[in-house]
């Protein structure tokens, strides 16, 4: 693939989680990238499959964290969840299994949340807050015949010092292990993601830049959307696991300092 391919890029679709920082850890020259983005004129759009924070909440932890950000720059598998859910299943009541932001933002799309006999849908996202009582509620819905919809297929969430979080795809393994029942996946990899963020910019996929340190999220959604991609090698993925999978990215770095080098050309 010519650089060039990768220079026509319009749009960025960035990961957060081990590709611009670790936990509270900003790798070095992540900010600066930003930078290189906006400079370039090229757009940029944070996108996670994280769905324990609402959206407003990464705007200010961004900010926090020295990057800039508006609303417009963020994108998580918990707002296409719920425009999923409006779409999908209009009034339909919903048992979730997720933080309070998580349901702070379902809301927002108009679903109704109910723990009673009336569900219909089960949706899981990464919940911080799970306790074995969600985890009965839900396997007695899903045996009763609810739909199953979880945000994002992630097994686990990265943490410094090489340690990681149980992520909304462990606990969606244990649910369809005690009910019998798969969840339809929102997130990363699902196409969607790159497709509605396509429609709400104007930009066509083709000239979709998307950047991660996983392969079956941040690399897949791009090939599975037809956009471009770039792996960085900063979080989850090895060289041996690269090297291991049938997924392939179009352009690997060492991070997204290196990143901003092939692009700071213009």
């Amino acid at each position: 693939m010519k650089n060039d391919t990768l220079l026509s890029c319009r749009l960025f679709l960035l990961d957060m989680d081990g590709t611009l920082y670790l936990g509270d850890e900003v790798f070095p020259g992540a900010v600066d990238f930003i930078c290189t983005l906006e400079r370039t004129g090229r757009r940029y759009i944070y996108l996670t499959n994280n769905s324990s924070r609402a959206g407003f909440d990464y705007v200010n932890r961004l900010r926090s964290l020295g990057f800039p950000c508006e609303e417009e720059n963020v994108f998580t598998a918990g707002m296409a969840t719920g425009m999923y859910l409006r779409k999908n299943h209009p009034g339909e009541r919903v048992f979730l299994l997720g933080t309070p932001a998580f349901e702070r933002e379902l809301k927002s799309y108009g679903v109704e949340l109910s723990c009673k006999e009336d569900v219909s849908v089960v949706c899981a996202g990464f919940d911080t807050t799970l306790t074995y009582e969600k985890l009965d509620r839900a396997v007695h819905f899903l045996r009763r015949g609810a739909a199953f919809v979880a945000a994002n297929p992630d097994w686990v969430c990265p943490m410094p010092a090489g340690e990681v979080l149980p992520d909304c795809g462990s606990i969606c393994a244990l649910l369809t292990a005690a009910s019998g029942v798969k969840p339809f996946f929102i997130g990363k990899p699902n196409r969607s993601m790159v497709d509605i963020i396509s429609e709400m910019t104007g930009v066509p996929n083709s000239q979709i830049c998307c950047v991660g340190d996983r392969l079956y999220t941040d690399i897949a959604v791009a090939v599975n959307a037809g956009a471009q991609s770039v792996l960085v090698m900063s979080g989850e993925t090895t060289l041996e696991m690269l090297a291991e999978s049938e997924i392939k990215p179009g352009y690997v770095f060492a991070d997204v300092a290196a990143l901003a080098g092939a692009l700071d050309i213009m």
